[in-house]
């Protein structure tokens, strides 16, 4: 797929990793990029640093507002993932029926070969890394992409048709695709999250199901069957479907039975792996093993490639990252569980009396599920950041009130380290974002381990 905007001025909003990557790839085909960076803060140097140095000079850059005049000219629109489509600036340019593509529909049209497309509220990062790794290991490399922290538009023009993408796919990612064709999609699982920015649950789920539109019954969709929006999914996609449970014997699919994986075909159930075979903790990582067998057999990977490949992949960084014991207590950093449901799944792989340290960014989710999994599991809720107030009256509610409050991540943290004992467990895994006092999770998660790995044994 390709698309002509060579000698054409593309307008592209933001100049994080996405836009950038954008611009890049725009100079690259002889478009005419025109970079719009609304935050004041950030200089004209700051951007031109970041571009490749032989573009530096020709790309036109605007701090702050764009005028009407200047949007007459441009025949595109590329936002960052982090600007909604009901910006101020983006409804200026809806108004003017110009054309607007994510970055990911960008790349696409310009890319080549085999995409592996994964979406979800929970477990993208993982799974797409560990599908990754089982490309890599059968075709020799392949490109991971997209919501993982590697721009798409900065590799596209690389790829041949011998290729093979996987990329992480966000709902904000979606909002504006196309063209946009995954050879193989999944869809891991959908919950509540980003409701600030897609207002309900039937938006959010809408966005997420943009990653089947244009396949077809030749691409493969693999699905939760145990997530009631994502089962529904199935009953309308275009692809054919592949299902996987934890919860049911499925007649075709994929299985969790016991400690045992088992591939099911027409009611012909085969062992695949016991689930004690990998590295992973947790039911959900159960569940993203199981969607990454499905994903890879479907581009025709051998099962026992995969099964390798599995055996000896390690959990990512900031998802139930283990870090390291301490005067006898577990430090666990699961700063990645930025909403709720994440954040029960990082409570659930716990097995010893937990300090857990909650609260950050209020994205408009409720709390009720996440307290009721703290069971006996967790011990003390220790509350930072700018929804402590809206969790500790969630905990209230349902009976729970050993919670502090703790002003600052630094305070947080002496106070866990000063009240786990032996045996104990310490988890970062607040349920919220992280931008109310860092610029993302990873940063929340690194000086979490940065202040474990300090203390004396």
């Amino acid at each position: 797929m390709t698309a002509d905007l060579k000698g054409k001025k593309v307008l592209v909003i933001g100049s994080g990793l996405s836009g950038v990557g954008s611009v890049n790839l725009l100079n690259k085909i002889g478009a005419l990029p025109v970079v719009l960076e609304e935050n004041t803060k950030v200089t004209e140097e700051d951007i031109r640093n970041k571009l490749h140095e032989e573009d530096r000079d020709k790309t036109e850059i605007i701090i702050g507002t764009i005028e009407d005049s200047k949007l007459d000219e441009i025949s595109l629109t590329v936002p960052s993932p982090a600007v909604p489509l009901d910006a101020p600036t983006v409804m200026r340019i809806k108004d003017k029926n110009i054309p607007i593509w994510s970055e990911i529909e960008l790349a696409y049209n310009f890319a080549k070969g085999k995409m592996v497309a994964i979406t979800g509220t929970n477990g993208k990062t993982t799974t797409t890394t560990l599908v990754g790794e089982i490309m890599k290991a059968h075709f020799g490399k392949a490109y991971v992409v997209g919501n993982i922290g590697v721009s798409y538009a900065e590799s596209a023009l690389e790829m041949t048709e011998d290729s093979v993408t996987v990329g992480e796919i966000s709902s904000f990612q979606l909002e504006a695709v196309d063209n946009f064709h995954a050879n193989v999609s999944a869809i891991l699982n959908i919950t509540p999250d980003h409701l600030n920015r897609h207002h309900t649950m039937e938006c959010y789920a809408q966005m997420k199901e943009n990653i089947t539109h244009n396949q077809t019954q030749e691409d493969t969709c693999v699905l939760n069957y145990d997530n009631e929006y994502t089962r529904d999914f199935g009953t309308r996609c275009p692809a054919r479907v592949v299902f996987f449970s934890t919860k049911e014997k499925l007649t075709d699919g994929f299985y969790l039975d016991g400690e045992d994986i088992f591939m099911s075909t027409a009611g012909n159930a085969m062992k695949v792996m016991n689930i004690h075979d990998m590295n992973l903790v947790g039911m959900c990582n159960v569940e993203n093993v199981m969607a990454a067998i499905a994903m890879s057999l479907a581009m025709e990977v051998p099962l026992a490639t995969i099964l390798e490949v599995i055996r000896n992949f390690k959990a990512v960084e900031h998802r139930i990252e283990f870090v390291a014991t301490k005067r006898g207590v577990d430090y666990y950093n699961d700063s990645k569980g930025t909403n709720p449901d994440a954040a029960i799944q990082g409570i659930r792989a716990m097995s010893k009396p937990t300090i857990l340290i909650g609260g950050g960014y209020d994205k408009g989710n409720e709390y009720d599920e996440w307290i009721e999994s703290f069971g006996d599991t967790v011990k003390l809720l220790v509350l930072i950041g700018q929804t402590r107030d809206k969790i500790a009256e969630c905990a209230q509610k349902h009976g729970f009130t050993n919670y502090v409050f703790k002003d600052t991540y630094e305070e947080a943290l002496n106070f866990c380290t000063e009240s786990a004992q032996p045996g104990d467990a310490v988890l970062l895994s607040p349920a919220c974002a992280s931008w109310d006092m860092f610029p993302n999770y990873e940063t929340r998660g690194k000086k979490f381990k940065e202040y474990v790995n300090k203390l004396s044994d």
